[in-house]
This record gives structure tokens, C-alpha cells and sequence, in this order.
């Protein structure tokens, strides 16, 4: 190990840097559990070749650069994730049925504190948090791979066009060509118009958080209606199947969904959303079992997307949260 560097140091030295690279695959990739893929492969491949870094270059440009590279080639596959209304219409109710696809077509959700490093400036953090809210991952989506990773590089993490251009072995007026395409791209996207839908939360968005939980808990849909916005949205993958409008979805709430009463909610931070943990009751074990990771869309004072994401025995251990509750003693 060159420099002096043992072992332990240099693993302290990467691990510094895991989250904002969790953050930067992640939205390259769309996949939770391939960013963290992706980042194990970049701190293995840094170590490796900890002997050939000079340091002509900062270790953080030095861990992009491969982080980049492990991306590139994960998307050579081709694979862009999505959301269900990415893919299809909305389903009338009479016509719901849930029709699952495969785990790699879904945009995954992430907890906040996997992808948001603790920064000080409130900007700097606000940024960082619309990047991660799922509209604006799925807006990431439509990119290629390149103009992914140029856009991310340039608007969400404030690098120079020459930093970017020397990361990606171009030159900076292909940075800017590539930079100016994604705008473009992102610019005729419904997802981008959407990413802004949920503001920092204010005392009014907590308010209607806690309206939200105690309808939901109580399965009081005349309440729900009050506070979903009349076009709101709720998907549910790994189910293709995605509800536009109130009365679809609390309809839906009260048939394929009516095992849903009596649910509890856990509040998670999700993808720079609110969210919640939903555990549905238990009819065989008692309690509560794991039901869905919902992230909520939140503009002018009504819920306008409700993102509940089903496949628990992968969702849940990600969060940090037990698979089952016990009913709470009186």
C-alpha cells in the first residue's frame, strides 16, 4: 500500500465517501440494490488499484471516475426502470387486476439516509432531495447513460464542465452538448414537471400528514377523499396497475384492498418524500404484518401520489424495519 496508507485507513478513507456514491448509482441505475452493487464494485476496484492513483486528482473525482465506469457498464444491459404509468394508461376500476412484472422493470425506492449525506447548506440539501423523489428519477430514466451521468455530475452535484469532461475522458464542449440534450429530454418530460410536487415540509404538510394517518389507519375513505387531489395517483409495483382519480382508488381501497383495514403506518423517509411504513393486521400470527413502503407526493395541500411498493421481504430489512408487528397490549 503505497503512501504510507494502511489498510484500515484507507477503508476509513473510502467509507467517507459511500453515501454521496450510493446517491450518485442510484440515480444513474434506478435500482436500490444495484447502487449498492454498484458502489461495493467501486470501493473493491478503488482499493485494488489504490497503488496507480497518484493523486493527480482528488480521491472523490478519483471514486466517481470508477463508480461512473461501474455504471456504464451495468446500463450496457439496456435496462431502463420505470414506474407503472411510464409504461401504461391508468386502469378503470371495473378492469383492476393485479399483474405482476419482473423486479428489474421497477424504479426502486431508496431510505433517505442510504443516498442524502448530512450537509449544512439548505440549498445544497434541497437539491439533493428533489434529486431522489421518484418523478425525477424516472425523468433520469428516459436519458442515455452518458447524458444521465453528465446531467447528474452538472446540475446535482455542481461539478465544472471540465471536471465532468475529465471524469468522463471528453471534452467539455461535449459535455455541454450532452448537458443541453438532457435538459431538453427532461424538458418535454411529464415526470420532470412532477418533480417538484413535494415541497420541504411545512406545518400544513404535517398537519395533512396526520389527517392522512388517521384516515388511513381508520379506513375512513369520505376522510381520504378529503385529502387526496382529485386527479391523485396510486401504483403499486411490482403490479402494473396504476388508479387515477379518488373514487378509483378509494373503490379499490374497499374491494381488492379491503384486507387493508385496521393497517398501521411507520413514517420512513423515502426517496425524499414522506412515507410510510404499512403493515396490514395479521388474521393467522396476530399483530401486524409488512405490507407495502408507501412514498407520497405532496402539492397545494393535497396527497397527489401514493406510491406503495409491495415486494416487503425486500423493502422492509432495506429500511431497517421488522417484518412483523405485535398487536400493542390495551
Amino acid at each position: 500500500m503505497s503512501d504510507g496508507a494502511t489498510t484500515t485507513d484507507l477503508d476509513v478513507r473510502l467509507e467517507k465517501h459511500r453515501v454521496e456514491l450510493t446517491g450518485y448509482c442510484y440515480r444513474m441505475l434506478g435500482s436500490s440494490f444495484e447502487a449498492e452493487d454498484a458502489v461495493q464494485d467501486t470501493m473493491v476496484r478503488a482499493w485494488r488499484s489504490y497503488d496507480k492513483f497518484e493523486g493527480r486528482s482528488s480521491m472523490r473525482s478519483w471514486l466517481y471516475r470508477i463508480a461512473t465506469n461501474v455504471c456504464l457498464d451495468m446500463l450496457n444491459a439496456g435496462n431502463r426502470r420505470a414506474r407503472p404509468m411510464d409504461l401504461s394508461g391508468p386502469s378503470p376500476l371495473a378492469q383492476a387486476a393485479l399483474v405482476p412484472r419482473p423486479d428489474n422493470t421497477w424504479l426502486e425506492p431508496m431510505p433517505d439516509a442510504r443516498v442524502l449525506p448530512t450537509v449544512s447548506d439548505p440549498a445544497e440539501a434541497a437539491v439533493a432531495k428533489e434529486s431522489v423523489r421518484l418523478a425525477f428519477m424516472a425523468a433520469l430514466q428516459q436519458l442515455p447513460p452518458k447524458q444521465r451521468a453528465v446531467l447528474i455530475l452538472r446540475e446535482v452535484l455542481a461539478w465544472k464542465a471540465s471536471e465532468v469532461a475529465e471524469l468522463l475522458g471528453t471534452t467539455v464542449a461535449s459535455v455541454n452538448s450532452a448537458l443541453q440534450r438532457a435538459r431538453a429530454t427532461l424538458a418535454e418530460s411529464d415526470s420532470a414537471e412532477a418533480a417538484a410536487v413535494s415541497d420541504p415540509l411545512d406545518e400544513e404538510q404535517r398537519k395533512l400528514l396526520e389527517r392522512y394517518v388517521a384516515a388511513f389507519e381508520g379506513y375512513d375513505m369520505t376522510a381520504l377523499t378529503a385529502l387526496l387531489h382529485e386527479d391523485a395517483i396510486m401504483t403499486m409495483p411490482p403490479f402494473d396497475l396504476w388508479l387515477r382519480g379518488t373514487g378509483d382508488i378509494t373503490g379499490f381501497m374497499t374491494t381488492l384492498g379491503a384486507s387493508c383495514a385496521g393497517s398501521r403506518l411507520l413514517p420512513v423517509a423515502v426517496n425524499g418524500l414522506p412515507g410510510f411504513a404499512h403493515y396490514k393486521p395479521d388474521p393467522e400470527e396476530g399483530g401486524f404484518s409488512a405490507w407495502a413502503i408507501q412514498a407520497l407526493e405532496i402539492s397545494d395541500g393535497r396527497i397527489t401520489g401514493f406510491h406503495c411498493f409491495l415486494d416487503t421481504k425486500r423493502w422492509f430489512p432495506l429500511f431497517g424495519l421488522p417484518l412483523h408487528l405485535e398487536a400493542e397490549s390495551d
